[in-house]
Formats: C-alpha cells, structure tokens, sequence
C-alpha cells in the first residue's frame, strides 16, 4: 500500500509509461529541472533526451508535439500554466482536433498537453484561470480533469494510450493538498465516464477537479443536517459521460451543477442542457448552478479571491436551498 500525492501520481505515471514505451517523451518550458510544480522531477536525469525543455512559445510546444505524434512518437507536453496555452489555442484546435477528420481516419495524433489550472493558490489573473470550457467545446479534444491521486494514474496512461489529442487538466490546488493510499497498478479506465463518487436520494451535485472536493466537503456537512447528497466526479469534460449524468439526475430530481469557471458559458450549461432536453420529466425543481462570478478572473487579495471562488460554504447553502423545494 502506498500514499500518493496528486503530484507525485503524475511524477510517478509519466516515469512508468517512459520505461514501457521509448516513443513517449515530455517537452516543455523548464521540464528538465522538474518543472515548476516539480511533476518531471528526476526524470530528465533519467531519460536524458527524452525530456526536452522548449522556448517561451506555447505554439512551438504543441506544434512540435503535433509533429512528432503525426511521425510516429507520443508526446505529452507540458504548458507551465494554463492561463498560457492561448497562444497555442490555433494548433490545438485548428490543427490537431481536426487531424484524424481531415485525414477520413487514415491518421491519428497521439499526444497529451498536461497544464496546472484553476486558483485557490493566490496566483492572481495570470495563473489562476479556468480554461476548460473553451477546449471541451472542440470536437476532437478530449478533457480530462481528475480529483483523485489514483484517477490522475489511471486517467494519465489512459490519455497517453490514446490516439487523439488529450488536454489533461492538473488542479494545482489538489498537487499536494489531496493524499490518497493506493495498491497495485492503475485500473484499467475509459476517458469517457463518470463516477458517482457519494450515493445520495435527496439531490446530486456534479463537478470535477477541486470543486469536487469542495462538493464532497459540503454534502458531508448536509449529512448532519438531514440532506442527503449524491455527489458525482465528471473526471472527463469532453466527452461528458451523458449516461452517468443523466442516471444521477433522474435518481434524485434535483441537480446542482459546481465549478469553478465562471459562469457564463461554463460547462455547467451543457450538463444543465442535456438534463433539461432527456431528463426534465424526473426532475422535482429547477436545476442550479452555483460557479465563479462572471468577472475577469482571478483576484490575487485573498478576500477578493474567496469571494470569486465556490467553496464547500457555498455549496451547501446551495444545495440546502435546493433540497428545500
């Protein structure tokens, strides 16, 4: 039995999946002297020319990273920070989502750009954004944001198996906040479900990465209250796990939707969209979302940043006021 930190099941996947496969290889800004979150850490002395540090150029990242997929190799690329991957927004999207249409299937891109997202770290407008939305809305990008030590092992091999792009998201709060004891090789997974992570019959709650957390602190609070939570990890954006969603919902009847992203345009919509269109008729009250004001984030003064964020007091007032309809 071993205890995991979110950072060291990334360390850890990247060095085992080095060592089976010599096609893997890692490229980004500062990734030779373990990166700024220390996820490559030893790696480089290790695999030597397989860790690549790059330019300052987000777009040279992922376009050197399309190349090399398109020839034959894997590789996972590391953006230091979310709130950077715009720059490279045209190849991703414009280049390596449409790769495997373009080519009627004839070619695949196998590649997996790892970044460090979202805020609670008092990082400010630079460093604490929330990009998920803009990449689960492209056709031919999987998204991935897991919660749990053992899903960022499981769902990390599954996204560098894979033979099509894959944005792995890495909440930076989780890094080292969240430990969790783990036996034995990753479970065999599938990018595209879901896990009801708490059963409950009086309303579900779905979100991902640290909100998930955050939802699972509050429906433990509810619990003392007479509430009682379901509580469901998305763990891949893109593609949602509709069938996972829409059991959950029809079980309870009342729907809380949680991220961090601001509201507008969030992910929340989509998850509130597909509920309303296949499932409205088991629903018992109007389905909420509760998600970050929609101003430009993200406020470095840690008050203005409590107050942009949802946190588990949040949540529960919430769903408390939902569970009271």
């Amino acid at each position: 039995m071993t205890t995991m930190t979110v950072i060291e099941a990334v360390r850890s996947t990247l060095d085992e999946e080095m060592a089976r496969d010599d096609r893997i290889f890692i490229i980004g800004e500062d990734v030779e002297a373990g990166g700024v979150f220390r996820a490559t850490d030893g790696l480089h002395a290790k695999y030597n020319d397989r860790v690549i540090d790059s330019p300052l150029a987000e777009s040279s990242i992922i376009g050197i990273s399309i190349g090399a997929a398109h020839y034959g190799l894997r590789p996972v690329a590391e953006i230091q920070f979310a709130d950077f991957i715009h720059s490279g927004f045209d190849q991703l999207c414009s280049e390596a989502s449409r790769w495997c249409y373009r080519t009627n299937g004839d070619a695949y891109l196998p590649m997996v750009v790892r970044t460090p997202w979202g805020g609670g770290v008092h990082g400010g407008q630079h460093h604490s954004q929330s990009i998920e939305a803009y990449y689960a809305h492209m056709p031919g990008i999987k998204v991935v944001a897991p919660a749990f030590p053992a899903d960022f092992r499981s769902l990390l091999k599954a996204s560098i198996a894979d033979p099509n792009p894959v944005l792995f998201l890495e909440h930076k709060r989780i890094y080292r906040l969240i430990k969790q004891e783990m036996e034995g090789a990753p479970a065999e997974t599938q990018l595209s479900r879901a896990r009801v992570t708490r059963k409950g019959t009086d309303l579900t709650i779905f979100a991902y990465g640290f909100m998930l957390h955050e939802s699972l602190n509050a429906a433990e609070t509810l619990s003392g209250e007479g509430v009682d939570c379901m509580v469901v990890d998305l763990l891949t954006l893109n593609p949602l796990d509709k069938e996972t969603v829409l059991e959950s919902a029809k079980a309870t009847g009342k729907v809380l939707i949680v991220h961090e992203d601001t509201l507008t345009g969030g992910l929340g919509g989509e998850i509130s969209a597909i509920i309303a269109e296949e499932a409205f008729e088991y629903l018992d009250a109007p389905i909420k979302r509760l998600a970050a004001p929609d101003v430009p984030p993200m406020p470095y003064h840690h008050a203005m940043e409590d107050f942009f964020m949802p946190n588990r007091e949040k949540i529960a007032a919430a769903a408390r006021a939902l569970a009271a309809y």
